[in-house]
């Protein structure tokens, strides 16, 4: 491609409304541009670089043994009706109606168009294991698209749906996705990492996430040094710090903390450490045609609630939120920050936090404004918990593995694969005959990758302060080829034509900044753009019979004979 054919600008100053690395390049490099909040168009250098991920993903996809489809984008209610999700789902599903009033989606994901065809087509036993996949348009309607195409409304997914006979089967589906994945993000020459993670909204007993490693990922993850267990903090599981429980010291005792309403203002105020400290977190479920039931979680002063763990307690699984200052008023008899497990104006449901449950002469709440519980013991002061893993994992904490402690680092989720079990066989009643001819609800596993999403990610891991560094694989070109003053020389202009022509007949894939522009402004675009080699056209140059060159990641020049222009890129490309 010629940049003086290409209509679109580069642009010096960062935009205002860009906050991460990667949304700043694509909009100053001409890949993208908003239409809409969370909508963004893909202008023709970055859809090269969008193309190039689909392919590594449909190549692997392929020699995975699974087979391409496509499916409609906007799907009739019915079918989430039928699975349960169409309520469930909640606001992040962009609903409309029809001419004749009849609900449809704009598909956030596809389980149940899947399940549909699998019950509609598949029959037998002997037509499964199976897997189907497609590449297309999905939409969420987030609630605050943000980060350009890394969390935006609407994006290209990979999404892949195995159906099975039995467990085993699928567990054997699962593994060979997981390797297709493992491919696929070394071929994009990607730092990645695979952790443990929570099914969500998805579903399904056994998960894993597939993370690009960059300072700038939203999630927490962590990471054992002393063996390869890895895992969403949202999974990770936090083992108690306390070996036993200490017997009781000191006695109960009812102490005044005016205006101390946090752990960590009433530890400094007690001279304690935190951690003596229990935080109280209140939290409601709600059940139709009763009141809502009031839940009392307990976890020491300087840790975090993980709330992905909170929803696998029994009677917070389908669904809590945080409690009202009025249902807390009602229950504690007190305003937030004074809350605690002792003497409750109404019975709540308590649950412990494995190291809380540990603890002995702890600091909780009186459940009265301006004081504290002190000397707070289990059995003595208060019937034993209900005891569950409830906080997040932190950097230190010994591996559930068993080996070494674990670290946290930043990831950028960019594949999630799911063993979904029965879940939407059993909802939409697709059923297949067994040897034995009965009707039996086939398993199924579920593996995404968010197409768009590995561009965005691949910029965060690889740039500098000049600009994108693509890795080859992804870059929309290998080769930018700029010449010098060609204007005023026929001699550099004839032999960029000629590079240019060559590359492009040898399949090297090449970017010719053949515009009447300054040769600092060339070399800036160069480098914004992160074209991975640029060779550059000069007097100079060929007075000595020389061409210059430069890998996008290093920092000097070096210059090599004209005469053996292609052999010398081809070295360059293969490494």
């Amino acid at each position: 491609m010629k940049l003086s054919q290409y209509p679109f600008n580069t642009v010096r100053e960062t935009p205002a409304e860009a906050e991460i690395v990667s949304h700043q390049l694509m909009l100053r490099a001409g890949l993208i541009r908003r239409l809409s909040s969370g909508l963004y168009s893909w202008l023709p250098l970055g859809l090269r670089t969008l193309r190039k991920v689909e392919a590594v993903v449909r190549e692997e996809m392929n020699r995975a043994g699974a087979m391409e489809l496509l499916m409609p984008a906007v799907q009739p209610a019915e079918l989430w009706q039928e699975s349960g999700r169409w309520e469930e789902f909640g606001p992040l599903m962009l609903r409309l109606k029809d001419r004749h009033q009849r609900d449809f989606l704009v598909g956030p994901t596809h389980e149940e168009v899947i399940t549909d065809i699998a019950r509609r087509e598949i029959k037998s036993y002997r037509q499964l294991p199976v897997n189907l996949y497609q590449i297309q348009t999905k939409f969420r309607d987030e609630v605050r698209p943000r980060f350009g195409v890394m969390r935006a409304r609407e994006f290209i997914m990979k999404d892949a749906y195995s159906f099975h006979m039995d467990e085993t089967s699928l567990g054997e589906g699962y593994r060979v996705m997981y390797e297709a994945y493992s491919r696929i993000f070394t071929r994009l020459q990607l730092k990645f990492r695979a952790v443990q993670a929570d099914a969500g909204a998805i579903g399904g007993d056994v998960s894993q996430e597939f993370h690009v490693l960059a300072d700038s990922g939203e999630d927490a993850l962590a990471v054992s040094d002393g063996d390869d267990y890895a895992a969403n903090v949202e999974r990770a599981e936090a083992l108690p710090l306390l070996k036993e429980r200490a017997a009781p010291k000191e006695p109960l005792t009812r102490t005044a903390t005016p205006g101390k309403a946090r752990c960590e203002d009433v530890a400094e105020l007690l001279r304690l450490p935190l951690e003596r400290t229990v935080k109280s977190i209140v939290l409601a479920a709600d059940k139709k045609g009763s009141p809502a039931q009031i839940w009392l979680l307990l976890i020491r002063g300087d840790h975090e609630l993980n709330e992905a763990k909170a929803g696998k307690i029994e009677g917070l699984g389908q669904g809590f939120r945080f409690a009202s200052e009025a249902e807390i008023r009602e229950f504690f008899g007190c305003e937030p920050g004074y809350l605690g497990p002792l003497k409750t104006h109404k019975p709540v449901h308590v649950v412990a936090d494995r190291t809380v449950a540990r603890m002995s002469d702890f600091v909780c709440g009186a459940n009265e404004k301006d004081f504290h519980y002190t000397g707070v013991n289990w059995d003595r002061d208060l019937p034993e918990p209900v005891v569950a893993d409830l906080r997040k994992v932190v950097a230190g904490d010994a591996s559930p593995s068993g080996k070494g402690r674990l670290n946290i680092v930043r990831g950028i989720e960019v594949g999630h694969v799911f063993q979904l079990g029965q879940k939407y066989t059993r909802a939409l009643n697709a059923t297949v005959l067994d040897e034995g001819g009965r009707a039996v609800f086939p398993y199924m596993g579920c593996y995404g990758i968010g197409v768009t999403r590995v561009v965005a990610a691949a910029i965060e891991q690889n740039h500098d302060e000049r600009g994108i560094i693509w890795p080859e694989p992804l870059a929309p070109f290998h080769v930018v080829l700029v010449p010098i003053n060609a204007q005023k020389s026929q001699r550099v202009r004839e032999t960029a034509d000629r590079l240019y022509e060559t590359f492009n007949a040898a399949g090297i894939e090449t970017l010719y900044d053949d515009r009447d522009a300054r040769p600092g402004v060339k070399f800036a675009d160069a480098e914004l753009l992160g074209i991975p080699h640029r060779v550059v056209v000069g007097e100079r140059g060929l007075d000595a019979g020389a061409l210059e060159y430069r890998s996008r990641r290093d920092t000097e020049s070096q210059e090599f004979p004209l005469n053996d222009a292609l052999s010398f890129i081809r070295s360059r490309l293969s490494r």
